[in-house]
C-alpha cells in the first residue's frame, strides 16, 4: 500500500493528540476481552444444563481460556515486536470476533470448548498489545494516567459483566454472551485499521525461538494443571507431583534456551533491571491476594452470613468499581512523583483491608463489610497502573510487546496461583478443624449432617488462615515497592516539571 493511502494518515496521526484515539482503540479491545472473562462465569450452570454434561466438562469452558491465553502471551508478543504490534493488535480483533462466532453457535460443550480456545487466541493477541501501544504512544509523564484510564475500563467491564450476562441470559439465552462481541470486536477492527499506527519495518531480520516457546507454553502448562489438580487430588497424588516434575525440567530446559539462542523468545537480560522484574512479582502477588479474596468472600456470604446468590454476587463489584475510580488518578499522580509512593500505599491499604476482614464473624455489619471490599479496591488501584507503567518504562523499546505479554501472564498466573493455593490451604484446615470435632475424612463440609455450628466453625478455620498469608504477601509486596530504585521517581518528577513548564 502506497504512502498515499496509508492508514492512519500523517497529517492526522503526527498530531499530539492522536494518542488518545490509539488509547480508544486500545479501550475497545480492553473492554471486549474483560467482559468476556466474568460474562462467561455466570454462564456456567446454563451450559451445565443445556448441554447435559458434568461440572467437570463445563470448567473447561473457562479453564481452555485461560490456560490458552497464560502460555502463549509471551509468543504473542515476541510476533508483535517482529512483525508490528498494530497489525497484531487488529489480527486479534478479528480472531476473537470469529472464536466468539463459534461459541455462539456451538452445538456441543466439546465445540465450545475448541471455540473458547480459538477466542483466547485473539485475546491474547490484544493483551500482549494493549498496554506497548499505549505505552509507544504516549510519553513517560503522561503514561501512568493512559494506563490507569485502560485499567479502570477493565475493571468496569469485568464489574458489569455478570450483570450484562445475567439479562442476555434470561432475554435472549447464553448464545447472546458471545455474540454480543461481535459488534464490538467489528468496531474495533475498524479502529485498529484506521487509527493505530503504522509498523516500521526492523532492518534486522529475526527469527522465532520455537524450541524455547515449546519448552516455555508446555512447562507452563504442567505447572499451572499441577496447581488446578492439588485441591482435588492433594498434594501427594502422583498426578501432581509428575506435572511438577514436568513444569521444572521444561522451564529449566527454556532457561537454558534462552540463554544460548541468538534471538530469544524472552530476552532473559530484563530480569536484571530489578524495576521491570520487582514490577512483575508484585503484580503476580497482588492479584493472587485479590483473585483469592474474591473466589472465597462468595462462600463466606453464602454459607456463613446466609446471603442469596444475587446479593453476594452484587457485593463484589464494589472492588472493581473502586479499582476504575482510583487508577487513573493513581497512575497521574504516579506520572508526576514516581511508582513508588502510590504502589507502596496501595499494598498497604490492601494489607490492612485484609486484616479487617480477619474481624468479620458470623453476624457482620454490611455497611461495614462494603467498607472493607471498596478499600480493597481502593488499594490495588492506587498499586496497579503505577506499578504496570514502571514495568513498560523499564522495558526496552524494541521488546514493548514482550514486555506487556509478560505483565499479563503475570497477572493470569497471580489469579489461577490465588485461587488454587488458597483453595488448598483452605480445604485442607477446614477439613482439619472438622476432623478435630470428630468429623474425619468429610469431603464437603457444608453438604454434610454435622452441626452448624461445626461447619460455620471449620469455614472459619480456613478463611482466617487464607487471610494472614494474604497480609503477609501484600507487606511483602510493600516492601519491594520501597525498594525501587529513586531514580525512577525522580526523573518522573522531572518530565512532569519540563511538561508543565513547556
Amino acid at each position: 500500500m502506497s504512502k498515499k493511502f496509508r492508514f492512519p494518515h500523517p497529517f492526522f496521526s503526527e498530531k499530539p493528540g492522536w494518542k488518545w484515539f490509539i488509547l480508544i482503540t486500545v479501550l475497545i479491545g480492553a473492554t471486549m476481552s474483560a467482559l468476556d472473562v466474568s460474562i462467561v462465569n455466570i454462564a456456567m450452570p446454563t451450559l451445565k444444563t443445556e448441554f447435559n454434561v458434568s461440572l467437570a466438562l463445563v470448567e473447561w469452558v473457562a479453564m481452555a481460556y485461560m490456560l490458552t491465553l497464560t502460555i502463549f502471551l509471551p509468543l504473542f508478543g515476541r510476533l508483535a515486536d517482529m512483525y508490528g504490534r498494530s497489525k497484531l493488535y487488529n489480527t486479534g480483533f478479528v480472531i476473537f470476533s470469529i472464536g466468539s462466532f463459534f461459541c455462539g453457535m456451538a452445538p456441543s460443550a466439546n465445540f465450545l470448548i475448541g471455540a473458547r480456545v480459538l477466542q483466547a487466541v485473539g485475546a491474547g493477541l490484544l493483551q500482549a498489545n494493549a498496554v506497548a501501544l499505549i505505552t509507544a504512544a504516549f510519553p513517560a509523564f503522561e503514561r501512568g494516567r493512559a494506563i490507569g484510564i485502560q485499567g479502570a475500563t477493565q475493571a468496569v467491564a469485568m464489574a458489569v459483566g455478570p450483570f450484562v450476562g445475567g439479562i442476555l441470559i434470561a432475554a435472549v439465552g447464553w448464545r447472546a454472551i458471545f455474540y454480543v462481541n461481535l459488534p464490538i470486536g467489528a468496531i474495533g477492527t475498524v479502529a485498529a485499521l484506521l487509527i493505530l499506527p503504522a509498523d516500521k519495518k526492523k532492518e534486522q531480520k529475526e527469527t522465532v525461538d520455537y524450541v524455547g516457546t515449546a519448552f516455555f507454553s508446555t512447562g507452563l502448562l504442567f505447572l499451572v494443571m499441577a496447581f488446578n489438580n492439588i485441591v482435588k487430588l492433594g498434594l501427594q497424588s502422583h498426578t501432581v507431583i509428575m506435572y511438577f516434575v514436568l513444569a521444572a525440567v521444561l522451564l529449566t530446559l527454556f532457561v537454558i534456551t534462552e540463554i544460548k539462542v541468538k534471538y530469544p523468545l524472552v530476552d532473559l537480560k530484563m530480569f536484571k533491571n530489578f524495576t521491570f522484574s520487582a514490577g512483575n512479582l508484585t503484580g503476580m502477588l497482588s492479584y493472587y491476594m485479590l483473585f483469592a479474596v474474591m473466589f472465597l468472600m462468595p462462600f463466606y456470604f453464602e454459607r456463613v452470613l446466609h446471603y442469596s446468590v444475587a446479593l453476594s454476587g452484587s457485593l463484589l463489584t464494589p472492588i472493581p468499581l473502586a479499582m476504575a475510580f482510583v487508577a487513573p488518578v493513581a497512575g497521574g499522580i504516579s506520572d508526576k512523583h514516581g511508582p513508588r509512593l502510590m504502589t507502596t500505599t496501595g499494598m498497604l491499604l490492601a494489607a490492612l483491608a485484609c486484616f479487617l476482614l480477619t474481624l468479620l464473624g458470623t453476624a457482620s455489619h454490611l455497611p461495614f463489610l462494603v467498607g472493607i471490599l471498596i478499600l480493597l479496591g481502593v488499594g490495588m488501584g492506587l498499586f496497579t497502573p503505577p506499578n504496570n507503567s514502571a514495568i513498560m518504562g523499564a522495558a526496552p523499546k524494541d521488546k514493548l510487546s514482550v514486555a506487556g505479554a509478560l505483565l499479563n501472564m503475570m497477572r493470569s498466573l497471580g489469579l489461577i496461583f490465588g485461587v488454587d493455593i488458597s483453595g488448598l490451604l483452605f480445604a485442607s484446615l477446614e477439613r482439619k478443624y472438622a476432623a478435630e470435632k470428630g468429623f474425619a475424612n468429610v469431603e464437603h463440609i457444608f453438604g454434610s449432617a454435622m452441626p452448624d455450628q461445626v461447619k460455620v466453625g471449620a469455614f472459619m478455620k480456613g478463611f482466617l488462615a487464607v487471610l494472614v498469608t494474604l497480609i503477609a504477601i501484600n507487606l511483602l509486596s510493600a516492601f519491594i515497592s520501597v525498594m525501587r530504585n529513586e531514580k525512577i521517581d525522580k526523573a518522573a518528577a522531572e518530565a512532569a516539571k519540563e511538561f508543565e513548564g513547556v
